[in-house]
C-alpha cells in the first residue's frame, strides 16, 4: 500500500547544467514572499522602494546562512576535504565536464541547506537592513518577515521531498501514505517504506503560516511588537523538534546528546528564544520598541 516515490527531480538544460525542482521551490518561496511583503508594506504605508533591498538582504542571508549551517552543523568532515563544494553548487565527478568546459565537476545545485543556518542568516540580514535601509525596530521587521519565512519553509520541504532527502524512519508498509524513496542516499539505510516527514513538516508549517497570517490580519496582537516573532520561533521550532524523532540522522551530525540529534539540539535555543520574546513583548520593554 506504500507509495513508490521515484520522481523527476531536475531538468537538464544545457551541457550538464540542470535546474532542480528544489531550486524552483526556493525561487517560488522568494517570489511569493516578495508579493506578500509588498502587500504588507502597502497597507502599512511603507514606501515600496524599501522592498527590493529587503529581498536582496533576505536572499543573501538565507543562502549564505543555510549553506554555512549545513557545512558546520552537519557535514564538516566531508566539506573540510571538498571545500569548493561548500562554496559552489558542484560535486566532484572525474568523468564529467562542468558546463562542457571544466573537467572533474558536475553541477548539482545546493542540495544541502540548513534551516537553522538560514534562520541565523535572516536574523543578521534584518539587523543590517534596519541599520542601512528602513528605520524600524528589529522586531517590527521580524514580525512581518517571520510570516513569509514560514510559508517559504513549506515550499522548501516540498523540494526536499522531490530530492528524496531528510527522509523519515521506516514505518508500517500498510500505512497508506508510507513512501519508498527509490532515489534516497544509501546513508539512510535500506530501501523500505518510510514516513514522508518532509510532507508532514510542510503541512504543519502551512498551518503555522495561516495562524500567523490570521494574527497579523485579524487580531490586535500585531500591535504588540515581537509577539508574532515569538509565536513563530515557539511554534515552528517546537514542531521541528518533535518531527526530528521521526527522521533519519542527517549527514555527519556534530551534536548528539541524550538521544537528541543536531536538529533538535539547535531547535531548543530557538524555542527558548521564542518563549522569551513572547513574554517580554507583552511587557512592552524598550528592547522591542
Amino acid at each position: 500500500m506504500y507509495i513508490n516515490w521515484d520522481p523527476i527531480y531536475k531538468f537538464i538544460l544545457w551541457k550538464g547544467f540542470s535546474i532542480h525542482i528544489y531550486s524552483l521551490m526556493f525561487v517560488l518561496s522568494f517570489g511569493i514572499g516578495w508579493h506578500i511583503m509588498k502587500y504588507i508594506y502597502r497597507i502599512e504605508n511603507i514606501h515600496q522602494k524599501y522592498l527590493d533591498s529587503l529581498l536582496i538582504y533576505t536572499i543573501l542571508g538565507t543562502l549564505i546562512g543555510a549553506r554555512l549551517g549545513q557545512v558546520f552543523f552537519y557535514d564538516i568532515s566531508y566539506f573540510s576535504d571538498h571545500w569548493l563544494e561548500a562554496l559552489f553548487p558542484i560535486k566532484e565527478n572525474t568523468s564529467n565536464y562542468l558546463l562542457g568546459i571544466i573537467r572533474g565537476y558536475e553541477f548539482i545545485g545546493y542540495r544541502g541547506l540548513s534551516s537553522h543556518g538560514a534562520t541565523i542568516g535572516i536574523v543578521l540580514s534584518i539587523f543590517f537592513y534596519r541599520k542601512k535601509i528602513l528605520n524600524k525596530s528589529f522586531f517590527w521587521i521580524c514580525d512581518r518577515l517571520c510570516i513569509v519565512s514560514t510559508l517559504a519553509a513549506v515550499f522548501i520541504r516540498i523540494g526536499n521531498f522531490f530530492n528524496s532527502e531528510i527522509v523519515g524512519k521506516p514505518c508500517n508498509p500498510l500505512l497508506p501514505w508510507s513512501v519508498k524513496f527509490v532515489q534516497m542516499d544509501t546513508e539512510y539505510g535500506d530501501l523500505v517504506p518510510r514516513h514522508p516527514t518532509q510532507i508532514y513538516e510542510s503541512i504543519i508549517y502551512l498551518f503555522i503560516f495561516l495562524f500567523l497570517w490570521f494574527l497579523y490580519r485579524k487580531s490586535k496582537v500585531k500591535e504588540i511588537i515581537g509577539y508574532i516573532s515569538g509565536m513563530f520561533f515557539t511554534l515552528l521550532w517546537s514542531a521541528r523538534f518533535l518531527l526530528e524523532f521521526m527522521k533519519e540522522p542527517q549527514g555527519d551530525e556534530i551534536l548528539n546528546v541524550l538521544y537528541l540529534n543536531t536538529g533538535q539540539l539547535l531547535s531548543i535555543p530557538c524555542i527558548i528564544f521564542g518563549i522569551f520574546v513572547l513574554y517580554f513583548s507583552k511587557k512592552k520593554t524598550c528592547f522591542f520598541s
